[in-house]
């Protein structure tokens, strides 16, 4: 074995092989890439799990509520169905049922606010039967809006 001196040793290492005593500066870089890159992908997974309530912003409000229950569920539970459900239900556009319901409701309630029905009666002549409608007076008044509904 060749005779070295320690100096010589010392002097050939590499710049990641420190003294005795001295700052480790591979250990506190690698330390702070390695904070930065958690808080990077943490931003990146919050981003993305959010993705299903951003695209249901335009939908209705129950549909709105429901996918970001979904969303909740899957954040909260690590149940990643959840947030496919979530996702469908953002991207699907449901038809509006609510409005011609609500116009039936405002009709029939119209229909009620007038006082009486029209009258029927029987008349039995040679053994044919005849059904005579007399209309009632129908009192002009002035429907009360429905409750909830702003429309007249």
């Amino acid at each position: 074995m060749p005779d070295i001196s320690r100096e010589e040793i010392l002097h050939n290492l590499p710049p990641f092989i420190v003294a005795p005593g001295g700052t480790d500066w591979l250990l506190v870089g690698l330390a702070i890439a390695l904070f930065a890159g958690l808080l990077f992908l943490g931003n990146l997974y919050f981003t993305i799990h959010s993705l299903p309530e951003k695209l249901a912003h335009g939908t209705s409000p129950a549909q709105l509520q429901l996918v970001g229950i979904l969303a909740l569920l899957a954040l909260f539970t690590h149940n990643n169905l959840f947030w496919v459900i979530a996702l469908l239900l953002a991207a699907i556009k449901f038809p509006d049922f609510t409005t011609p319901l609500q116009s039936i409701a405002d009709s029939l309630a119209r229909q009620a606010a007038t006082d009486a029905p029209a009258v029927a009666t029987v008349q039995a002549a040679d053994g044919v039967t005849v059904v005579v409608v007399e209309e009632a007076p129908v009192a002009q008044a002035d429907p009360a809006p429905v409750e909830g509904n702003d429309r007249v």
